[in-house]
C-alpha cells in the first residue's frame, strides 16, 4: 500500500518495471527475453497463491457474517462486490493474454516472443486508439474508479496510486517530452514483455482485492476492541468487608457488545444446578444472575459459560463468591429490563429496601405507580431524566433515604414490512398483492402491539395510492398490475400507533421497498 512497507510481490513488480525503462536503450538479446518469461511464470505462481488467499479471507468474512449480521453483512456484501468486479478485471487482461500467446508453437519458448505486432494492432490505430486501446483504457480507469468508493478511507489512494493512468490528460513524462500512457507503457515492446506487463496488472488487482478483504476484517477485528465495548468491573476475594479491612480489589475490563454474548451456561448455587431463564439470562457481556440473596453468609456460584468463536464453543470457567447482609445501608432500585424508562410504555420496577417491609417502603416520581409489594410502573412524562426516591425507616429507627436518576427515552422509529419482510426486499407480484403491511420494533425490549391503519403505495410511471387500512385496496392491485418485472415499488408514509395506548405518537415508520420479480 501507499507510504506502507513493500511487500516481496511489489518489489518484484517494481523491479520488473525498472527492466522495462531500461529496455528502451538495450538491444534485447535471447536472455532477456528469457528473463522476462521467467518473471511473467513468477507473478503468475504468485497470483494464484494471492487468490487462494484472498479466498480464505471472503470465507473468514462469510463465516463472520453468518455469526453476527450487524457487524460484518455489510462487510461481506462490499467484499463480494470487489471480488465480483476484481474477477472480471482479471480475466479482461487473461482474455489478451490468450490472444497474445495464441498460435505460438511453444508458449514458453520467450527468447522468440519479440514481436510487438499483437498489441501494436490491437491497442493503435495510427496516431489514435482502436476500439481495443479504448476498452483497455476504460477497463482500467472502470475499475479504479469503482473499486475505490468501496474500499475503507485508508485504501482509497493506494487504489488510486496502484492503477493511476498519468496526469488529468493521461499523459506521462517520456524520454522526448509528454506521451500518452497506453503508448508509454505498451507501443513497440516485444511480446513476452507485455505479457509480463499485463500478469503485474493482474498481480495489482489481486494484491488491491487482498489488501481490502484483510482491512475489513482487521478493521472490524480493531473495532470489536476498542475500549468503546468494553465496561468495567469490581473483583475481589470476597463480596463484603467490614470497616478498618484493605480492599483488594481489581477493576476488571469486559466486553460488552453482540459479540461477546454467551451461547449457553451450566451454572451451580452452593451446589444447586441453575436454570436459564428463571435463574439466570444470557446478556451481552455474560450472565446475568436472577437469583435470590438467600441467607445471611457467603454464597459460591461456580461452573461454565460458553461462547461462540469462529465456528467452535470457547469454554470459561466460573468460579465466584458473593456475601449476604442483613443490615442494609441504602435502598436498592432497579429497572425489571432495562436502564432506562420508554416514554409511552409502562415500565415494570422493582423498589425495595432490604431489612424493611415493603408496605413500609416510600416511593415517588413523577409518572411512578405502586402495584404491588415491591413492583411498581414507570409512566414517564415529559424532560429527559425522572429521579424516583425511596425511603424507609430499619427496625432500629434509622432513617433510609436513596434517589436514583434514570433516563428517559422515546419509543424507536418502527420499522415497516410487507409480510414480515423489512428494507428493500424481491418478492412476485401475488405475494405484494395479498401481503399485509405492518410495522415491527427490533430489538425493543417490550412487546408492543403495533397496528397499521393506512400507507401510500407507489409504481413507477403511475400515481401515488393513498391506503386505507392495512392491505392493497383495488386501486393499488390495479396501479400494481401495471409494474413490469424488475420494477421497484414503495410503500411509504405507514401510518402506525400502539392499540393500548393511541395518544402516543410514534416516530416515523420507515419504508418498504419491493423488486417485482415476475
Amino acid at each position: 500500500m501507499a507510504g506502507g512497507k513493500q511487500t516481496p510481490r511489489q518489489k518484484m513488480i517494481n523491479l520488473m518495471y525498472l527492466i522495462f525503462i531500461a529496455m528502451l536503450a538495450l538491444n534485447m538479446s535471447k536472455e532477456v527475453l528469457a528473463a522476462f518469461g521467467i518473471m511473467n511464470e513468477k507473478l503468475e505462481t504468485s497470483n494464484e497463491m494471492t487468490t487462494a488467499s484472498n479466498e480464505a479471507f471472503l470465507g473468514s468474512l462469510e463465516t463472520k457474517a453468518e455469526e453476527d449480521a450487524a457487524k460484518y453483512e455489510k462487510l461481506y456484501q462490499n467484499a463480494q462486490k470487489i471480488k465480483s468486479m476484481s474477477q472480471e478485471y482479471f480475466n479482461y487482461l487473461e482474455s489478451l493474454k490468450e490472444g497474445m500467446t495464441e498460435g505460438l508453437e511453444n508458449p514458453k519458448d520467450y527468447a522468440r516472443m519479440d514481436n510487438s505486432d499483437y498489441l501494436d494492432q490491437k491497442f493503435f490505430q495510427g496516431d489514435n486508439l482502436s476500439e481495443g486501446g479504448q476498452e483497455f483504457m476504460k477497463r482500467l480507469t472502470d475499475y479504479r474508479e469503482q473499486v475505490a468508493t468501496i474500499v475503507p478511507t485508508s485504501l482509497k489512494q493506494s487504489v488510486i496510486d496502484r492503477f493511476e493512468t498519468g496526469n488529468e490528460e493521461g499523459k506521462v513524462k517520456a524520454k522526448d517530452g509528454m506521451q500518452d500512457w497506453i503508448n508509454y507503457h505498451y507501443e513497440g515492446y516485444p511480446l513476452v514483455a507485455s505479457l509480463a506487463k499485463l500478469t503485474a496488472l493482474q498481480a495489482d488487482v489481486k494484491a488491491t482485492e487482498e489488501a481490502a478483504l484483510k482491512s475489513m476484517l482487521e478493521g472490524e477485528l480493531t473495532s470489536q476492541v476498542s475500549l468503546k465495548n468494553f465496561a468495567t468491573s469490581l473483583s475481589a476475594s470476597k463480596s463484603a468487608f467490614y470497616t478498618g479491612e484493605k480492599y483488594d480489589g481489581k477493576i476488571i475490563i469486559s466486553k460488552t457488545d453482540n459479540t461477546s454474548t454467551p451461547v449457553r451456561a451450566e451454572l451451580t448455587l452452593d451446589g444447586r444446578k441453575l436454570s436459564e431463564g428463571s435463574d439466570y439470562k444470557l446478556e451481552a457481556g455474560g450472565v446475568k444472575m436472577l437469583i435470590g440473596a438467600g441467607t445471611a453468609g457467603d454464597h459460591e456460584v461456580e461452573g461454565t459459560i460458553y461462547f461462540k468463536q469462529d465456528g467452535e464453543e470457547i469454554e470459561v470457567p466460573v468460579k465466584n463468591s458473593f456475601a449476604t447482609i442483613s443490615k442494609p445501608n441504602a435502598a436498592l432500585i432497579a429497572a425489571d429490563k432495562m436502564n432506562v424508562v420508554y416514554r409511552g410504555v409502562a415500565n415494570p420496577m422493582s423498589i425495595s429496601i432490604p431489612g424493611i417491609p415493603n408496605n413500609k417502603v416510600r416511593a415517588s416520581a413523577p409518572g411512578l405507580k405502586a402495584i404491588s409489594g415491591s413492583k411498581y410502573v414507570m409512566n414517564p412524562g415529559t424532560g429527559r431524566s425522572v429521579t424516583i426516591t425511596a425511603s424507609g425507616t430499619l427496625p432500629d429507627g434509622q432513617p433510609i433515604s436513596s434517589k436514583s436518576e434514570f433516563r428517559i427515552k422515546d419509543i424507536p422509529r418502527p420499522e415497516g414490512t410487507l409480510s414480515k419482510q423489512a428494507g428493500s426486499v424481491k418478492l412476485p407480484r401475488r405475494n405484494v398483492e395479498i401481503g399485509t403491511v405492518s410495522a415491527q420494533l427490533d430489538d425493543f425490549d417490550f412487546d408492543l402491539n403495533l397496528a397499521v391503519s393506512g400507507f401510500k403505495f407507489k409504481v413507477p410511471g403511475q400515481p401515488t395510492v393513498s391506503v386505507r387500512g392495512n392491505k392493497l385496496d383495488a386501486k393499488a392491485k390495479s396501479a400494481l398490475k401495471r409494474a413490469g418485472r424488475g420494477d421497484v415499488v414503495q410503500i411509504f408514509d405507514i401510518e402506525a400507533y400502539i392499540t393500548n395506548n393511541k395518544s402516543y405518537k410514534l416516530k416515523k415508520v420507515s419504508p418498504v421497498v419491493v423488486e417485482i420479480t415476475n
